[in-house]
């Protein structure tokens, strides 16, 4: 039976996420054709190295998602996401990216990344329960 050696484990398991990401890759590459993955990341940090914020994401395919932007409680409203973004955006520019994407969920920011210039595309709902998740692009062009 096929599920005989299955081992579901329980927590962060970065090797296997890091395997299965590079698989899919591989597979996607060869799908499409597109071969210019290319993941990048930028930080603030205070005096003391601590980040205060980051934006995490990957340009691939003449696409930049954002997977992860975050800024520290007490420094939102200053303009240092839009800044995140802002770079990240001419990081895209320059691999020749038409369009960004990225996923935030009800509670979180949507408001933001209209202000931003970015059109909800698509939305969960019920993820998490009583809540959505929503999907946004903006076209680099």
């Amino acid at each position: 039976m096929a599920s005989d050696n299955l081992l579901l484990q329980i927590g962060d398991a970065p090797e296997i996420e890091a395997y299965l990401s590079e698989r899919i890759y591989e597979f996607n590459s060869k799908a499409t054709g597109y071969f210019d993955g290319e993941s990048f990341s930028a930080t603030q940090r205070d005096a003391s190295e601590v980040i205060q914020a980051g934006i995490y994401g990957y340009t691939w395919g003449g696409c930049c998602y954002i997977t992860y932007l975050w800024v520290e409680e007490a420094q939102r409203g200053k303009g240092i996401g839009a800044a995140l973004l802002a770079a990240a955006e001419e990081h895209a520019r320059k691999r020749d990216c038409k369009v960004m994407l990225l996923a935030t969920h009800s509670f979180q920011a949507p408001a933001f990344y209209e202000r931003l210039g970015y059109t909800q595309q698509a939305a969960l709902n019920n993820h998490p329960v009583g809540h959505a998740s929503l999907y946004f692009a903006k076209s680099l062009q």
